[in-house]
């Protein structure tokens, strides 16, 4: 689970990453702030300041959580971009429409709402290669095994 939460978070810096480069490619008129701001404005008191950081943070702990369930189930190639889709569609669908955050995806500009899909593909696909990576990684490079560059007599200086 802990693993799932730091391949969320990583996946989400690649998510915002593909997010920034697809926004100037949206229709002038479509070029109002995403919706992890929209929901973060909408949540949160009207008071303007800090509402930027606040909406990256918010972005990146639900990225982070999101990674942290995904952790939980076995795992197939492919279904991290499955998943990223159906949290894509359980949040945009779902739980923000049912919550009266925002209007279901269905009412929003299609440029956006295809944004939005690649974005979550590239999260998913990220988050699935960043959790097989820190899994690996604590079997082969961090693994239990002899030490052989550390210092004897547990002192810690150099000078020896």
């Amino acid at each position: 689970m802990l693993f799932g939460a730091l391949a969320g978070l990583s996946a989400t810096m690649a998510m915002t990453a593909a997010m920034r480069r697809l926004f100037p490619r949206l229709d002038r008129a479509d070029r109002y702030p995403l919706p992890p701001r929209e929901i973060t404005e909408t949540l949160l008191p009207p008071d303007q300041r800090g509402i930027a950081t606040a909406t990256v943070l918010a972005h990146f702990g639900y990225g982070a959580a999101a990674g942290a369930v995904f952790g939980l189930f076995p795992r197939r190639n492919g279904s991290g971009a499955l998943y990223g889709a159906a949290v894509w569609s359980a949040s945009y669908l779902g739980w923000i429409p049912a919550m009266h955050i925002l209007k279901p995806a269905t009412s929003h500009p299609s440029g956006r709402n295809l944004l939005m899909i690649t974005a979550h593909l590239v999260w998913g696909t990220a988050l699935d290669i960043g959790l097989r990576e820190l899994d690996r990684s604590a079997q082969d490079i961090f693994a239990p095994g002899a030490l052989k560059d550390r210092q004897r007599n547990g002192s810690r200086s150099s000078d020896q």
